[in-house]
């Protein structure tokens, strides 16, 4: 799949560019901190350029791409796999496969439709039958049946998804992931 084009990516990689303190944050490890810097600088402005749900979506796969390439955690996104368009896979496809048990599966709905998340989860659950081994990223707090973290000004729980994946590759066995020291 290629990138489009998108304002809502570019105001981010170009807030990031220009930040003073986010490279010292990624040396320093601490990514909560830059994506509370982010979502502090960031979001009135992306909110205001689409629909909230599909602004905050590509928002929170923007932040968590530039994240996991440099926390150096393997990752995948906006992968075709088996008619399903999956949002982020940790490790990736072919762990998936052979052990669902190693693999996170992320989901970054563009709605906040209790019914259109849940249908999702649903289709997810067929490819990933530990149901703790998918989340959701969401631009309001909704009741869901799976892990969830809510991008947002206020209650925003997003900033410790990196911490959380990365306990997760670490219990997963894959300890490759030592530098975050979790």
């Amino acid at each position: 799949m290629s990138d489009e084009v998108n304002p809502i990516k570019d105001h981010l990689f170009d807030y990031i560019k220009k930040s003073n303190s986010i490279e010292n944050l990624i040396h320093e490890k601490k990514f909560d901190v830059i994506i509370n810097e982010i979502i502090e600088n960031c979001y009135d402005k992306v909110i205001l350029m689409d629909k909230k749900e599909k602004a905050v979506g590509i928002l929170a796969t923007g932040i968590l791409h530039y994240l996991l390439t440099n926390a150096l955690l393997n990752s995948q996104r906006k992968v075709d796999y088996q008619g399903m368009e999956l949002d982020i896979v940790i490790p990736d496809i072919k762990t998936l496969e052979k052990d669902a048990k190693m693999t996170l599966l992320i989901l970054i709905p563009k709605s906040s439709d209790k019914k259109i998340i849940d249908e999702k989860i649903s289709q997810l659950r067929k490819i990933q039958p530990t149901k703790e081994n998918i989340w959701a990223v969401l631009s309001d707090d909704v009741s869901i049946d799976c892990k969830s973290f809510v991008l947002s000004k206020e209650n925003n729980s997003f900033s410790k998804i990196i911490f959380e994946i990365a306990r997760f590759s670490n219990v997963g066995g894959s300890n490759k992931f030592k530098i975050l020291r979790i």
